[in-house]
């Protein structure tokens, strides 16, 4: 799969982050170049990779984008209840552990089922209005 800069935004590129044990690999396709490296933190890795960017590509004030692989995913979002996500995403609770824990690697229909989950949890909460008793 080939991610380039996001077209809608002038030096955003696509941020591809996996967890892989304490190690966080960052990876960024910048035309034909992929550029990857590793760091303990995301701030750490975006700092790399800004570095890696500017090297070897000459680019300067970059945002990313993230997507994430679902280890990662979970760890940063770890308010988010698994359960109600395999629901809304039609899997099983104790799949969606195992794939958040990186026991189990999902499938890329698995990660697109689990993604509209999460999409449609947050478009249910943008709705939200709060009210007060007063």
């Amino acid at each position: 799969m080939k991610i380039e800069k996001h077209p809608s935004s002038r030096n955003t590129y696509t941020l591809i982050i996996e967890r892989d044990n304490r190690i966080i690999w960052g990876r960024v396709s910048v035309a034909d170049n992929l550029l990857i490296d590793s760091a303990t933190n995301l701030q750490s890795l975006e700092r790399k990779m800004r570095k890696l960017l500017k090297d070897f590509e000459g680019l300067e004030r970059v945002k990313f984008d993230y997507a994430y692989d679902l280890t990662f995913f979970f760890e940063q979002y770890d308010f988010l209840n698994q359960s109600k996500i395999a629901e809304i995403a039609g899997l099983h609770p104790s799949l969606i552990r195992q794939y958040s824990t990186g026991h189990k690697k999902p499938s890329w229909e698995q990660v697109q089922k689990i993604e509209r989950a999460v999409r449609t949890l947050g478009k249910s909460m943008a709705k939200v209005q709060l009210a007060s008793r007063q």
